[in-house]
């Protein structure tokens, strides 16, 4: 079965001649070194399983077939039969394609499974030119925005946005991509039917080669709507509970706000009744005329500082959304002092202040931080009265920055102290050392804290508990936002 044919001779693929019934007649030398030790009939083996039918199709319609695959022995043969009708032969002519093929399979099968995850998934998945401009985009966005993926190409992306979140994210979003390479940003769009939803976008740079220029962008978007109501659901809840946490610790300073109320009150009367007999004696009396004069002033000052402490006690009960806003520590913290400090006197109780004035802006709400403070100063309060019945103690509060975007604010007791367990404990909701507490005093400071951006936690100390929280700096950034 050595060829006889120079043509089959010199061939440099593995060929094999066949009759017309599929028998091989000659195979040339690159065939009989891919069978190697094997004996010649071996090559049936290597031809595809059904040539027999393949001879007899090539011979009957005279025209060669091409790209017929076998396999054998983890190797994969592409066939190619080209007739010789003058003398019913075949010729046989293969080529190893076993990586090849395997390559093509692979990438087959990447395909449909990408072609599924696209067709299938519930994100948007896009692509978009630097500038914004949809390229393409999964069906997904019809179920999302109610346009076709053939609507969105050429539309810019920038037209579906939120005029409100338009000015920042389109420019943010391209400086993120130019420099990292990739960016997450959330915002509003707007569905065909003219609501809008919140979106979620992670986009990523697809670069040039050689240049490193951004020359397509992919994006994988999805619906938070939900999320962002949940989110919003929630913290409007936490509002109210903190805004009814404020009536009840009002509710328990109601004492020492009406102390405080009524001093200047009865100063009032005081001044207004001294002033009334001094009008009297103005044509015996020649200083009658200043000591009205000086009562009418002292009114004055009395009055307003009573309505000081009604604006206080009002700006404490305000109902509303949270207002983020620049912030001095030392004042907020001052605050919270006059709020409690009829208590801590009753309690025999001093508190130290340890606040300087000179601390950076810290970014949070006023009355929610007024009210953690309150609540920290309060239970120290608590803290020193069990540990000294009747004797005088020690509140120390104290602020400073920590780090170089952190301001610590702590409030450092003379009490009984927590054990380990206890420290880990005290900031779980319902959990209270107290017979008539509640336990949702730490817990929802911590919340409200945490919703600033910040930290509350607690230390152990050789004498007390010192409790601290700390808060973010007001950056140029966050004030832009707000």
């Amino acid at each position: 079965m050595t060829p006889d044919s120079p043509l089959l001779s010199y061939d440099p693929q593995p060929s094999v001649l066949l009759d017309s019934q599929g028998q091989p007649l000659e195979l040339n030398a690159a065939l009989l070194a891919l069978l190697a030790q094997h004996p010649h009939s071996y090559v049936l083996g290597f031809l595809p399983n059904n040539h027999r039918d393949l001879v007899r199709a090539c011979l009957a319609q005279q025209r060669a077939i091409e790209g017929v695959e076998a396999e054998f022995q983890a190797q994969i043969l592409i066939w190619t039969f080209i007739p010789d009708p003058q003398h019913s032969r075949v010729l046989g002519r293969c080529y190893v394609a076993t990586t090849q093929v395997l390559a093509e399979r692979e990438a087959a099968t990447a395909r449909r499974l990408y072609r599924l995850i696209i067709e299938n998934t519930t994100d948007l998945i896009s692509r978009h030119t630097p500038d914004g401009r949809f390229l393409d985009a999964s069906p997904a966005s019809w179920t999302l925005l109610g346009y076709w993926p053939e609507q969105l190409r050429g539309q810019m992306a920038q037209g579906l946005f939120h005029g409100q979140d338009l000015a920042n994210l389109v420019q943010t979003a391209r400086d993120a991509l130019e420099q990292d390479g990739y960016h997450t940003m959330t915002y509003r769009i707007r569905h065909r039917d003219g609501h809008y939803l919140w979106f979620e976008t992670a986009s990523r740079a697809i670069r040039e080669t050689y240049t490193g220029a951004v020359v397509e962008v992919v994006c994988v978007s999805r619906d938070i709507t939900a999320r962002v109501q949940s989110e919003e659901n929630r913290r409007r809840l936490e509002d109210e509970l903190a805004h009814t946490a404020r009536l009840v610790t009002l509710g328990e300073l109601a004492s020492g706000i009406a102390h405080e109320i009524n001093q200047p009150l009865a100063a009032v009367v005081n001044y207004a009744n001294a002033s009334q007999r001094y009008l009297q004696a103005l044509g015996s009396n020649p200083q009658a005329a200043e000591r009205v004069a000086q009562g009418l002033e002292r009114i004055t000052l009395h009055a307003t500082h009573a309505s000081e402490v009604i604006r206080r006690l009002r700006g404490f009960l305000r109902k509303g959304q949270r207002r983020m806003q620049a912030l001095n520590v030392a004042d907020v913290a001052r605050g919270a002092v006059r709020l409690c400090a009829w208590e801590a006197t009753q309690c025999h109780v001093t508190i130290e202040d340890r606040l300087p004035d000179n601390l950076p802006p810290v970014y949070a709400d006023r009355v929610q931080l007024e009210q953690v403070l309150l609540n920290l100063l309060r239970n120290a309060i608590d803290a020193n009265r069990e540990q000294h019945p009747g004797r005088p103690s020690l509140i120390m509060m104290a602020a400073g920055q920590v780090s170089g975007a952190t301001v610590e604010i702590s409030v450092h007791d003379q009490g009984p102290g927590v054990s380990e367990s206890q420290l880990e404990q005290i900031f779980t909701p319902f959990y209270t050392s107290k017979p008539d507490g509640l336990g949702l005093g730490l817990s929802m400071s911590r919340s409200i804290i945490e919703g600033f951006g910040g930290e509350l936690q607690a230390r152990r100390q050789s004498i007390g508990l010192q409790v601290y929280c700390r808060l973010p700096l007001a950056g140029p950034t966050k004030q832009q936002q707000e």
